[in-house]
């Protein structure tokens, strides 16, 4: 049954933890030590504290053997999910497109 309330986008930290740290059975920890970054980066980016830096992008594509992009763009997305929800309505009523 549908309520209407939009769905709240899916942070890249989520994607990282079901569908790469979790199949993998990677702790935050073991993450970390392999991307030779601090333990606090990674728990942060899984608990949606922290945005996907593109130092990070790079390191998680290495890892995991993904593109950069790939990370790049979740983040991207998510950013833009939010600022849509957060902003989407007045923006379409305030800016008038340019025409020829």
């Amino acid at each position: 049954m549908a309520t209407g309330r939009p769905i709240p986008p899916a942070h890249p930290g989520e994607v990282l933890e079901t569908e790469f740290m979790a199949p993998n059975e990677l702790s935050a920890e073991a993450l970390a030590v392999a991307l030779h970054m601090a333990p606090q980066r990674i728990h942060d980016i899984v608990r949606r504290q922290r945005a996907i830096s593109p130092d990070t992008a790079l390191r998680l594509a290495r890892y995991f053997g993904t593109s950069a992009e790939f990370w790049a763009g979740l983040q991207t997305a998510y950013a833009l999910r939010l600022a849509r929800a957060a902003a989407g309505s007045i923006i379409e009523r305030d800016i008038q497109p340019l025409t020829a």
